[in-house]
């Protein structure tokens, strides 16, 4: 009977050549998800002159497609992305403009040829962005979390 059970055990599901490779893939897709999830976050930032102290995500995405070019002050906006392949940029485009950065980059294409306007200068790194922000009492950027800011940049957190 015990080598009945074992032999039972020997060919239960989970000990098959091909179950464990699904399960070893499951696993990897579970974690590496996670990890994407955590290397797309971003922060908004906003030179310190501008007097908003949160923003919601459709004012946002309003300002970097331009279909909205002022600050409620008046001041002249002046938003910056970075560089199409970073990561930041890609949660940036789901979480705020709910489409993915292709979407936005055939969106300005469409915007271009039509002549109606050009989209926010791109920037490779993150301290670039921070400087173009600091630069322009209008700017605003993202950057990755952890990103260091300096003088002259607030963080500005996402409204529901």
């Amino acid at each position: 009977m015990a080598i009945r059970q074992q032999l039972a055990l020997d060919r239960a599901p989970w000990r098959s050549r091909r179950v464990r490779p699904f399960l070893l893939c499951l696993a990897l897709g579970f974690a590496s998800s996670r990890l994407s999830v955590a290397a797309d976050a971003f922060v908004v930032i906003v030179n310190t002159a501008n007097p908003a102290a949160a923003l919601k995500s459709q004012e946002i995405s309003d300002i970097f497609l331009k279909k909205a070019t002022a600050w409620s002050d008046g001041t002249k906006a002046a938003p910056v992305d970075l560089d199409e392949t970073s990561s930041a940029r890609d949660g940036f485009s789901r979480q705020v403009h709910k489409k993915s950065t292709a979407a936005v980059k055939s969106y300005w294409q469409k915007m271009i040829f039509s002549g109606r306007e050009v989209p926010p200068p791109e920037k490779v790194s993150a301290d670039e962005v921070v400087a173009f922000v600091r630069k322009y009492p209008g700017g605003i950027g993202y950057v990755p979390p952890g990103t260091a800011l300096g003088a002259g940049i607030k963080v500005v957190p996402l409204k529901p």
